[in-house]
């Protein structure tokens, strides 16, 4: 049995499997092996510094992989913004054909893409917000349960509701994203509206993930309940994994005057990225999703992808076919 969706259809992939775009980890090493694997990779355009540095990491995954990969583009109120818009021009220039964005006001990132024929997977964790990228033109909408690594949104919906509540009114394909990392998940993912998963923390937990190793032991020895949300008072909710940084950061905001500047040196972006690449738990702030208690060794992205979906299949195929035909028997 083939998992066919219209996410597969769309996409051009075998599996109905997407690589989200996670900062300093989607470079060319984890997309290219996740797109190898019939899957849809995804590089993160901003973990790049440059336009002109993201137009070198696509031609490096094309030479890494010729299955269809995609870039991440998320566009977050900051201070000193990127330069969006050239960051648009290289993925556009460079003639990537799938592109996920993700953040608030994406009208017009998605009519530029869309205007060169790109297809676009926008990221919400809102039904509404979906709503509003499909009226904008979007392709897909992946939604995002409270239970994702990174921005959950401030209403708390898990994917249980939030992904049947979506599929209800939303039109157009739809990933599952939040919480996802096994072939149970995906089953879960289709019986509730979805035509695929996007999965995150679960790919930093592989061979390929350009993560320190000590990093992808650190989630597989994670539990559920090894995550912090910080940031709640300032409505940018983030959910991180429990470590020393987090659970100071977590302290520090319990003060009701506490204010951002509190804990900026704490939370910076580059400790993050350096935790990631040394490997040094206590160094700053790592991402990672409730799925982490799910999480119990670091395979190949093939062989992760292919265990998905072969545990998929068995559920339908052997364990709910045949729940259906005992019932209908008696």
């Amino acid at each position: 049995m083939a998992l066919r969706t219209r996410i597969t259809e769309l996409l051009g992939i075998e599996h109905p499997v997407v690589q989200g775009g996670m900062m300093w980890v989607g470079r060319a090493e984890l997309a290219s092996a996740v797109s190898n694997a019939g899957g849809l990779g995804i590089l993160t355009g901003l973990t790049q510094p440059t336009p002109d540095a993201l137009r070198a990491e696509i031609d490096r995954c094309r030479t890494m992989t010729d299955k269809p990969f995609g870039v991440n583009l998320t566009f977050m109120p900051s201070v000193n913004p990127p330069p969006f818009a050239d960051y648009r021009r290289a993925i556009i220039e460079s003639g990537v054909k799938i592109v996920e964005t993700a953040g608030s006001n994406p009208k017009e990132h998605i009519d530029d893409f869309k205007s060169h024929g790109l297809t676009v997977l926008h990221k919400c964790v809102a039904v509404r917000h979906a709503l509003t990228a499909e009226r904008l033109g979007a392709d897909v909408i992946s939604i995002d349960g409270f239970e994702c690594a990174g921005h959950p949104g401030e209403e708390d919906i898990p994917g249980l509701i939030l992904i049947p509540a979506a599929a209800d009114k939303v039109k157009i394909p739809m990933l599952a994203s939040g919480g996802f990392g096994d072939g149970r998940g995906l089953v879960a993912a289709l019986a509730l509206g979805a035509e695929g998963i996007n999965m995150g923390t679960r790919f930093i937990a592989t061979q390929e993930a350009p993560v320190h190793e000590n990093i992808k032991q650190f989630i597989v020895g994670n539990d559920e309940r090894s995550t912090r949300l910080i940031f709640r008072a300032f409505r940018n909710t983030t959910r991180v994994s429990a470590n020393s940084v987090s659970n100071k950061v977590t302290e520090i905001l319990k003060n009701p005057d506490a204010v951002f500047e509190d804990v900026r040196e704490l939370v910076l972006g580059a400790k993050g990225r350096i935790a990631l690449e040394t490997g040094d738990l206590d160094y700053g702030l790592i991402t990672a999703g409730q799925i982490q208690g799910l999480i119990h060794d670091v395979p190949s992205c093939s062989d992760l992808i292919n265990r998905i979906v072969r545990d998929a299949e068995a559920i339908i195929s052997e364990r709910l076919a045949g729940k259906v035909g005992s019932m209908a028997d008696g």
